[in-house]
């Protein structure tokens, strides 16, 4: 059939596009702002795209209309379809009944690590030859695309990155609900998303409805080291379960550099050999493990597989290094993510200087809630250069000069992106690192900040 997606542009609409057209459907689809990774993933793939939400879309006469939760009412296109009584469906409701029904569902959930944890189960089920499908909220590299619907022949597994985010703004329910997992991995749990959950508890409650709908033989592979957690498996649990973290089922030893051993059952698997930084990488590295074995892969292989593991796109990505000065592009925006992700550079980098640039955009960020968390999050930076719109969609409604306050002279606020690229430049020399964190586009800061490099005069540098 003919499906058109409203809100196309987003990682998990994206996504879905890619799986639909892959599946036979013609595709189209409407965003309001485009930036790649995914515009340019959708044009590879030949689906056409109307730039706005414009009423006169209608003419397509689409079979069906995709809602993504970036919709509202008032939107004039959806106006228009209920006007009209015309078929429509959310994205995720969507995924669950054409793409996921038939399929053994790896669904991986939590506050942070999803998008990383969803790339290493899919590429070490790919490593042992099981082709899975997968949709990913990022792109991995080992594969070079977000979403495909199996590998080189048919497979019956497919691993999806799960969103406890509202499915649309006429199902409040979390997306991950329509999945119907069969493997649940449950990462971490913190409390996030403020525009949509009042508290913690909330967030709990979705993630006590994500476990409800595994069933008996499936299998619920939880971070026994988080509170909140605990708290969502005392609730019910009526699946098996097994556990990682420090004392746990499956747990790690870290070895020299960032390698690590794995232990399950006391049982030691093997040794992960590879280059990605920080505690949260190796737990994610163990939740994959482990979710990996409930479908048949030995942990033995799934180690083989990690090690040669390409991390996701804006995930520690190295940007280019001019004048000595590496530019990392990632996409931490959560406090507790923002810490992991300095922490992690640290150990790398050792004594060498990381100047740290934060744009805090995300629905939460921008509502001011976790501001005062960020000069903490931020400490081991050596400097800490922060942007916040005074205008517009991304405006924040808070002081972000105040609120990154407490780290004195080493972090400054700007509110123009010129400004804050000559201010990047003009401290940077040769042996930083320079971190820049951001879920969105952040206005190509990363090639600006690497043109602004290569223009300096060699004795400036």
């Amino acid at each position: 059939m003919h499906i058109h997606i409203l809100g196309i542009c987003g990682t998990f609409m994206g996504g879905l596009a890619v799986l639909a057209k892959e599946a036979g459907h013609t595709v189209t689809g409407c965003d309001a702002n485009v930036y790649p990774p995914m515009s340019t993933q959708l044009e590879a793939q030949g689906i056409t795209l109307t730039q706005g939400f414009g009423a006169e879309q209608i003419a397509l006469e689409p079979d069906l209309y995709v809602i993504g939760n970036v919709v509202s009412r008032g939107n004039p296109l959806m106006e228009e379809i209920l006007n009209r009584g015309l078929p429509y469906v959310s994205g995720p409701q969507w995924m669950g009944e054409h793409i996921l029904r038939h399929k053994w569902v790896l669904a991986v959930a939590g506050t942070h690590g999803k998008t990383t944890t969803s790339a290493m189960l899919a590429w070490i089920l790919e490593y042992a030859g099981y082709a899975p499908g997968f949709l990913i909220g990022g792109v991995p590299m080992n594969f070079g695309i977000s979403a495909r619907l199996q590998g080189n022949h048919a497979s019956d597994f497919f691993v999806i990155e799960a969103d406890e985010y509202d499915t649309a703004f006429f199902d409040k329910r979390s997306k991950f609900v329509h999945y119907h997992a069969k493997t649940a991995i449950l990462n971490n749990l913190e409390y996030d998303h403020a525009d949509i959950f009042p508290d913690l508890k909330a967030i709990e409650t979705q993630f006590h409805h994500l476990v409800r709908t595994v069933p008996g033989v499936g299998r619920v592979i939880f971070n026994g080291d988080s509170e909140a957690l605990a708290h969502v498996m005392q609730r019910g649990c009526w699946s098996e379960q097994e556990s990682f973290g420090q004392q746990q089922s499956w747990r790690l030893e870290l070895q020299q550099g960032e390698d690590f051993d794995v232990y399950f059952e006391q049982q030691l698997q093997g040794r992960v050999q590879w280059a990605l930084n920080g505690e949260h990488n190796r737990q994610n590295a163990l939740a994959a493990i482990a979710a990996a074995r409930h479908v048949g892969v030995p942990p033995a292989l799934a180690i083989e597989a990690l090690s040669q593991f390409v991390n996701v796109k804006r995930r520690m990505e190295v940007r280019g290094v001019v004048q000595g000065v590496t530019v990392i592009d990632d996409f931490a925006h959560h406090p507790t993510a923002i810490s992991t992700t300095v922490a992690g550079l640290r150990r790398k980098v050792g004594a060498q200087r990381i100047l740290a640039v934060l744009e805090p955009r995300s629905n939460t960020m921008k509502l001011g809630t976790m501001k005062q968390a960020l000069p903490e999050a931020l400490a081991q930076a050596d400097l800490v250069f922060g942007y916040g719109a005074q205008d517009g969609k991304d405006a924040l409604g808070w002081d972000l000069a105040e609120a990154l306050a407490p780290l004195g002279d080493k972090a400054a606020a700007f509110q123009q992106i010129p400004a804050l690229v000559d201010a990047i430049v003009a401290a940077a020399r040769p042996g930083d690192t320079v971190l820049v964190m951001s879920n969105g586009g952040f206005g190509g800061i990363h090639q600006k900040l690497l043109d602004a490099l290569t223009a300096l005069p060699a004795e400036q540098a």
